[in-house]
């Protein structure tokens, strides 16, 4: 059986998930997690002893030791003044390993596939395809490349699906990433629903700020919960200077301590700049949260039994957190069910089966 390596950043959930996810349904494979990543910046450690590790040059000590814009662009920059070396040190991985399906996880980690010259599925995030490349020329040229070159381009939404066929002319495949629904459903529904979360990453792309402009025209003012996996130091002390004493600052949470304050939480709430399928959204709907987003395509592929649990808002509209909150409050009187189309579409185990028998040969 081919060995199955999946190429990323050991500290992103989500390349880890699917990592996992691959790990336990394809148990005739040797699947692999080769990274250049494990911590650094304040990142917990999210290694546990059943992660198959193989490293590349692991950059951790040469970061900044907390999240910064500076340190952002640091390691951005670092990561380009070591691609010789880890040009090379896959390649050896390669010639040690030369029956392999390489799965990358998300851009830079194609475009290292790409430069050594190593056949690849690539699945880009939603920012590198519907963000970055309208940004900056020299991104858009080689996120063509990199796309062109790719065996498979896997994305999460017909929204990323347009954009890359636009961009690159490349025909890439939908799969729903899915999420651990087992995991998840031995906490829906079973403690009181008295919270509200803001739950996306403290960065201006994310517009926390926004949730507490409407916030302060809100009476009462509801006090917020924030989980975010990572944030930009400056964009974090403004928000923080607009937080009320009874706000929450919990920042990057473990699943387990997520999961558990999404079940206690009536509302949550999602509103970036751009969007492609956001995988904590779903988390929120199946753990009985109510969720206030910008109208959104993915929003229209969703099955009823979600769509219910979704208030669309307008930012324009200086009340709409208020607004949200009065609906959140009346739609989780009711606790939720999903569908059998709702599993069947969000099952990460169906969905990483359904990749496994299609590309994964």
């Amino acid at each position: 059986m081919k060995k199955i390596v999946i190429l990323g950043g050991a500290r992103d959930f989500h390349a880890m998930d699917w990592y996992r996810a691959v790990q336990k349904n394809a148990p005739k494979n040797e699947v692999i997690f080769l990274t250049d990543l494990i911590g650094g910046e304040g990142y917990d450690n999210l290694l546990v002893p059943t992660d198959d590790i193989e490293k590349l040059f692991i950059i951790d000590k040469f970061l900044c030791s907390k999240q910064s814009t500076f340190g952002n662009i640091w390691r951005n920059l670092l990561k380009l003044l070591v691609l010789p070396i880890q040009i090379c040190k896959l390649k050896k991985f390669h010639q040690k390993n030369p029956d392999c399906i390489y799965h990358a996880h998300p851009m830079y980690y194609m475009f290292l596939c790409w430069l050594s010259g190593i056949e690849y599925i690539g699945s880009p995030q939603g920012d590198e395809i519907l963000i970055r490349p309208h940004r900056s020329w020299l991104y858009r040229y080689f996120a063509v490349k990199v796309l062109r070159t790719a065996k498979f381009v896997i994305v999460d939404s017909q929204n990323m699906q347009k954009e890359i066929k636009k961009l690159s002319g490349v025909d890439a495949l939908v799969h729903q990433y899915g999420i651990d629904i087992d995991e998840l459903q031995k906490y829906n529904n079973k403690k009181q629903k008295t919270k509200v979360a803001s739950i996306r990453g403290m960065l201006p792309l994310y517009r926390i700020h926004k949730i507490l402009e409407s916030r302060s025209h809100s009476v009462p003012a509801d006090p917020i919960h924030f989980i975010y996996p990572y944030y930009e130091e400056s964009y974090s002390k403004s928000i923080k200077q607009q937080m009320l004493d009874s706000d929450v600052d919990l920042g990057r949470l473990n699943k387990q301590e997520m999961y558990s304050l999404l079940s206690e939480s009536y509302l949550a709430v999602s509103i970036p700049e751009s969007d492609s399928s956001p995988r904590s959204v779903y988390e929120s709907i199946f753990l009985g949260c109510c969720v206030a987003i910008e109208h959104n395509p993915y929003l229209d592929t969703l099955p009823m039994c979600m769509k219910e649990r979704v208030v669309v808002v307008d930012l324009d509209d200086k009340y709409w957190f208020g607004d949200a909150v009065k609906k959140a409050c009346e739609i989780t009187k009711v606790g939720y069910f999903p569908s059998e189309e709702a599993i069947n579409m969000f099952d990460q185990n169906l969905s990483i089966r359904r990749v496994i028998g299609k590309l994964y040969v």
